[in-house]
């Protein structure tokens, strides 16, 4: 078996134009494939370097496979598996600059470089006062990422054509709104001058982005197979589903320079991203925050399973298209759209993606992700949708604990709180006073969800319905 490396395989060399704070699973199976496609199809003609975002990484690794490792897409496209394989080549060198600060500040003297690509995990963009200039480097990212950019502006006497692009992938709403908050308390804390933040904000741009894409990562279960097709060593090896999707709130100047759109990928530059987050939040973790537990209690483990199912996938239906995809304002051919591609990932044939595993403090999922649109549903219709009402009270169901009827013990876990607070309401065994506890509860929801007309009622119906016949025949009731 042959070690995996620039000599062994074959691999092109491109222009260094982009810098990538972090080495992890999905930047490489996300923002590296969509470059390697880029330059496999339009010529971008980009290599990456990757800085290492914290001390303790994976660079000696990347850099030890001459930064080469293969992409495994696995997935359904338009109803047809896929299982594909593809040796990535876009990243040219690796960068720790806790050992090596000098080379990482070398990057900003390089005149092709144009773009900053992040994803330094939720925690990445804050900012840390102790930071100082003279750090080598500052601990937090907006500390390194000012760093770079004073660098840059000095290297090159402050010409407004050497501005960077700077593009977070970090999971939180606005990413580059915040990181941008962040540059600026650096310049005025060091007192970098008027002339640096003036450059800053004409010659650079920070771009908020949404990013989309289920990465497994390295894949311990078919390591053996895929090592005996590639016939390489490969420890940086990552699985990916088929889907991706990223939107910048970008102006069409940037979709210019960077036009990963113009080669066949699902990268959408728009003015405005919040409806994109609404999307997604609203179509793929909604109905992912209530088909968990009616498809558990139904005896249902695997999400895949439960689509497929005669009965609780009409249910995941009905609460897709037409409760949740009726509170959203995009286009309707564009949600459907959207819909039909978040059913295909959820039927995966690759991923066994356990229900149990969404369960994980399922309220305060709810809330974000369902209540929105509880609420969105009955101000625009005038009445409760049925589908996420009884997603609520699954919820609540699930949270009883015990066994369920093969024997299968429930395991809630959420914060001590909440499941205090249901262990005593469950006690009473008296579904009135279990709904209205639970939507009164103001430390979970902010308000008292008894006020929202109709829903106590309803969630008490659906309470004893359960109790009394079970979830799966409660869930015929709902879609009849």
């Amino acid at each position: 078996m042959r070690e995996l490396n620039r000599k062994t395989a074959s691999a092109k060399q491109y222009t260094e134009r982009i810098i990538q704070f972090g080495e992890g699973n999905f930047l490489r199976a996300f923002v590296d494939w969509i470059v390697w496609n880029m330059n496999q199809t339009i010529d971008f003609n980009s290599s990456v370097v990757v800085v290492q975002p914290i001390e303790k990484g994976m660079v000696d690794v990347l850099n030890g496979q001459d930064c080469l490792y293969h992409v495994n897409l696995q997935g359904l496209d338009k109803g047809e598996p896929v299982n594909r394989l593809t040796l990535i080549d876009v990243i040219s060198r690796a960068i720790n600059p806790y050992s090596r600060f000098d080379e990482y500040l070398k990057l900003a003297e390089q005149p092709e470089m144009r773009f900053v690509i992040s994803n330094t995990t939720e925690a990445g963009i804050v900012f840390d006062p102790t930071c100082r200039l003279t750090d080598k480097p500052c601990s937090s990212y907006p500390g390194k990422l000012t760093q770079l950019l004073y660098h840059r502006f000095k290297t090159f006497n402050g010409d407004l054509s050497k501005g960077l692009i700077i593009f977070p992938c970090e999971l939180i709403f606005l990413n580059g709104h915040k990181l941008k908050e962040e540059i600026y308390k650096y310049i005025d804390l060091w007192e970098l001058g008027n002339d640096f933040k003036k450059w800053f904000e004409e010659a650079c741009g920070v771009y908020a982005t949404l990013v989309d894409r289920i990465v497994p990562g390295f894949p311990h279960k078919d390591i053996g197979e895929i090592t005996e097709k590639l016939q390489y060593n490969d420890q940086l090896l990552v699985q990916a589903e088929i889907f991706h999707l990223w939107v910048i709130e970008a102006p069409q100047e940037v979709a210019l320079e960077f036009p990963a759109d113009m080669a066949g990928l699902n990268v959408l530059f728009v003015p405005d991203e919040k409806p994109y987050h609404d999307r997604k939040v609203v179509l793929l973790n909604g109905p992912h925050t209530v088909l968990s537990p009616v498809a558990f209690l139904s005896g249902i483990d695997i999400v895949r399973e439960a689509c497929q199912d005669k009965v609780v996938g009409k249910y995941i239906n009905r609460v897709m298209y037409n409760e949740l995809l009726e509170t959203l304002d995009l286009p309707k051919v564009e949600l459907e759209q959207f819909a039909r591609d978040v059913l295909e990932r959820f039927n995966n044939p690759f991923v066994d993606h356990q229900v149990t595993s969404i369960m994980l403090n399922s309220f305060p999922k709810y809330k974000t992700r369902d209540l929105p649109g509880v609420k969105t549903y009955l101000s625009r219709n005038g009445k409760l949708p049925d589908g996420l009402v009884l997603g609520l009270a699954a919820i609540i169901t699930y949270y009883k604990g015990g066994v369920r009827e093969d024997g299968t013990e429930i395991k809630p876990n959420d914060a001590p709180e909440i499941i205090a607070l249901l262990d005593e309401l469950w006690k009473t065994n008296n579904t009135g006073k279990i709904a209205r506890g639970v939507l009164g509860a103001d430390f979970i929801w902010g308000e008292d969800l008894n006020e929202i007309p109709g829903l106590t009622e309803q969630i008490k119906l659906y309470l004893d319905l359960i109790q009394q016949e079970g979830m799966l025949q409660t869930v015929k009731r709902i879609i009849q």
